[in-house]
């Protein structure tokens, strides 16, 4: 384009083509021609490439993001990883690359709160540096998954090498809640552990070293009463993180009143919801008369964030169903991902999203717990949000309609008429996910190389 535009206006200037102006370009009038020639298509050249600011555009979907409380048609446009614009109508030629979402959800990448993905090899741990974490690359993208929180798999101890072994070596963002045991959940017994219980390492873990990283403290698993609840209160206290307390395991189970109004601040989070484990755990739901417990309800008031935490062994139809019908919803939806979750009535977070899209929830209500309520709770406002000038971190939704079945960890099923697909994932403006190649063309329509 460049060399023809050339030709043209030196033909109009001098006559003569490139080819054929020897003669004239020996003319100092004629040389200063050519030059402005030059000068002029490079500055169109500049003007045609600043004509398309935005690395990439989607556009036609409809966007739900509930920080900036938009609910509607909207274009999105990505440049150097950041989300450049958002507005009703971007034009397509102000894109260097367009992705056409009509019908579809586009939402800011889903926070998992609640995962266990310290993989490694050590044969005699559970989840720290261990075969039943996950790698988490291999389990967010596809789910429209962008930050994942691992919820105490590690401790002051081996969080570090967490860090070198997971954290750093991911394209998903990983944060995590440190375990209040200095080992992490090595094992059940191990957690129970008071000596290596330290508020002042777990504090300074987090204060002096990774204040970006760590953004809360675990406790889970704890059989006695209410000490290691109360020593990660102490270091949390220390550090002015959240405390998220897995409550199960105790044979009488303690009382989740006295953990909720006595003992949690406004801002910690009991995960694990709607497990329905009356033995070992109090529940939500009284059992006998299917109604929410009146307490429960004040401790939301108070500010205590019922967090889901599905798990294998931790989701339950008869707890889930009555808590949202009487108005508990879920504070923030999570995972708990490890290899006893994945494969079983959890699956996935797209299929934990569409079970509460089946139950009472609506669309918007399930995308905000997914999103920005977690980037709340974990005090990070930067996720869970398409603002301009964050990092371009994006999921697109499909919502196919049909008769479908969801699981709880009872094996008993719920049924339902929607599900969410996740058909594309940006994570800082890099697509890292593509179910139906909605951003490559057909293979007979690309140009050879």
């Amino acid at each position: 384009m460049f060399y023809s535009q050339y030709n043209s206006t030196l033909r109009r200037l001098t006559g003569s083509p490139v080819s054929r102006c020897r003669s004239v370009a020996a003319s100092p009038a004629s040389r200063f021609r050519a030059a402005a020639v030059i000068l002029l298509c490079l500055i169109g050249t500049t003007l045609s490439l600043s004509a398309q600011p935005y690395d990439l555009l989607l556009k036609g979907g409809h966007m739900i993001d509930p920080k900036n409380k938009i609910d509607g048609n909207m274009d999105l446009a990505i440049t150097a990883g950041k989300i450049a614009q958002v507005a009703p109508s971007i034009p397509a030629t102000n894109a260097k690359k367009v992705i056409d979402v009509t019908g579809l959800i586009v939402t800011p990448g889903i926070v998992d709160m609640h995962v266990h993905v310290f993989w490694g090899t050590d044969p005699n741990s559970y989840l720290a540096n261990a075969h039943d974490g996950l790698p988490p690359d291999a389990f967010s993208f596809r789910a429209g998954v962008t930050t994942m929180v691992d919820c105490g798999s590690s401790g002051w101890r081996n969080f570090r090498q967490f860090k070198e072994q997971t954290i750093d070596r991911s394209q998903t963002r990983i944060l995590a809640f440190i375990n209040i045991v200095g080992g992490g959940m090595f094992s059940r017994y191990d957690e129970q552990n008071v000596d290596d219980m330290s508020p002042l390492m777990t504090a300074n873990m987090i204060t002096k070293l990774y204040p970006n990283l760590i953004v809360g403290i675990k406790s889970a698993h704890y059989w006695g009463d209410f000490t290691s609840v109360d020593k990660a209160l102490q270091a949390g206290k220390m550090a002015n993180v959240p405390v998220i307390v897995d409550f199960g395991e105790h044979d009488p189970p303690n009382s989740i009143e006295e953990l909720f109004m006595k003992h949690f601040r406004p801002g910690d989070i009991f995960t694990h919801a709607f497990a329905d484990g009356p033995k070992e755990r109090e529940t939500l739901v009284d059992d006998a008369t299917g109604k929410v417990k009146p307490f429960v309800f004040e401790a939301e008031k108070k500010g205590v964030i019922f967090d889901v935490g599905h798990g294998g062994g931790a989701f339950a139809w008869r707890q889930a169903v009555p808590a949202i019908k009487q108005g508990l919803l879920p504070g923030t939806i999570s995972s708990d991902l490890h290899t006893q979750s994945m494969n079983s009535g959890f699956k996935d977070m797209t299929n934990l999203m569409s079970k509460f899209l089946n139950i009472g929830m609506t669309l918007q209500q399930v995308i905000e717990k997914s999103t920005w309520a977690p980037a709340l709770v974990i005090k990070h406002p930067e996720l869970g949000n398409l603002s301009v000038g964050s990092e371009a971190d994006v999921a697109v939704f499909s919502i196919r309609k049909g008769n479908f079945g969801f699981m709880d960890t009872k094996r008993t099923k719920q049924r339902g008429t929607q599900k969410l697909e996740a058909e594309l994932t940006l994570r800082a403006g890099k697509i890292v996910w593509d179910l139906n190649g909605l951003s490559v063309p057909d293979w007979d329509q690309k140009p050879a190389n």
